[in-house]
């Protein structure tokens, strides 16, 4: 599906809403994603799921930035979901590795969160963690591209 007739089944289905963006909001989403990067790096020693769950919320956080950019934001009971799948259309194939990384992190902090008996392994935060700045990185890129360089973003360092 093309990104913009996602952008159409999913505003007639209630998963997207229209926002208004500013520019201030963008960065502070962005800058939350940065310092869950760097709160999740600290708990890799402490705390692998912790650790992990931080990680996929820095993405999380950085994803909703691009789609607040763009002028949306998820709704509904599926908004996790609705972000991977809108940053999956928007971004495109080039990008399908990441996404699906992405994705696999969202069900794994599900089932981490609300089920008893599961742990991540220090390999798997690890990998979480390198995945998340990935992606991170990628969404300040994008914005600062979109944005044509003449805002920038302050960044808090993780």
């Amino acid at each position: 599906m093309v990104y913009e007739k996602f952008i159409e089944e999913y505003l007639a289905s209630g998963l997207l809403k229209k926002q208004k963006s500013s520019f201030s909001a963008v960065e502070k989403l962005i800058n939350r994603s940065a310092k869950e990067l760097s709160a999740a790096k600290a708990n890799l020693v402490i705390d692998e799921g912790i650790a992990y769950t931080v990680a996929y919320l820095s993405m999380l956080h950085a994803g909703r930035a691009f789609m607040l950019l763009k002028g949306f934001r998820p709704d509904d009971g599926y908004q996790h979901k609705t972000v991977v799948e809108f940053m999956s259309k928007a971004l495109g194939a080039e990008y399908k590795n990441i996404i699906e990384r992405f994705d696999r992190m969202r069900r794994k902090r599900n089932i981490f969160t609300y089920e008893v008996d599961i742990s991540i392994s220090k390999t798997e935060a690890d990998g979480a963690f390198e995945t998340a700045v990935k992606f991170v990185d990628l969404i300040k890129e994008t914005v600062k591209r979109e944005t044509t360089g003449t805002k920038i973003i302050h960044v808090f360092k993780y």
